[in-house]
């Protein structure tokens, strides 16, 4: 109810009050929705560091991963991220290497479970905008590929 200018009750049906009620609640929903609609996606902070395959191309979270770029005789295969930090990254897979008997070129590719740690980012001489991994640690669980040894670290080149 409302007393108008001349002490005059006027009476407002419930169901337009309702009606009202309901119309405010949905322009108020509404209003709330569209500036989380508008607003653009988050940019990241930095580009993410890379690892620079034997092309010499940036990768983020590769499947596989060559180590031997000569010959292409060690080779990592299935490779399963768990983190890719600014600082680290680490995944899971299996080691592939080429056991050369009698030579490489007859020889078989074994497969070791690994842990994998990348780290030590540094800016990219190639690419000074990127940052890319310079060390890679490998972690044989079982057994390693002779003559390596069980928990091994090698300095990226590339």
């Amino acid at each position: 109810m409302d007393a108008s200018g001349d002490e005059r009750l006027i009476r407002t049906p419930r169901s337009g009050l309702r009606t009202v009620t309901v119309l405010w609640a949905a322009a108020a929903l509404a209003v709330a929705a569209v500036p989380a609609a508008a607003r653009p996606a988050a940019a990241p902070d930095e580009d993410p560091v890379v690892v620079v395959d034997c092309f010499q191309k940036a990768q983020v979270r590769p499947d596989d991963f060559v180590l031997a770029c000569g010959d292409g005789n060690n080779r990592l295969v299935r490779l399963h991220w768990d983190s890719w930090g600014r600082r680290t990254a680490t995944a899971t897979g299996t080691d592939l290497v080429n056991e050369c008997r009698p030579n490489c070129a007859e020889g078989r590719f074994l497969g070791y479970p690994v842990r994998v740690t990348l780290s030590e980012p540094d800016q990219w001489p190639t690419a000074p905008d990127l940052r890319r991994f310079t060390k890679i640690r490998l972690i044989y669980p079982d057994t390693a590929p002779a003559p390596v040894a069980k928990d091994v670290t090698y300095k990226l080149v590339y």
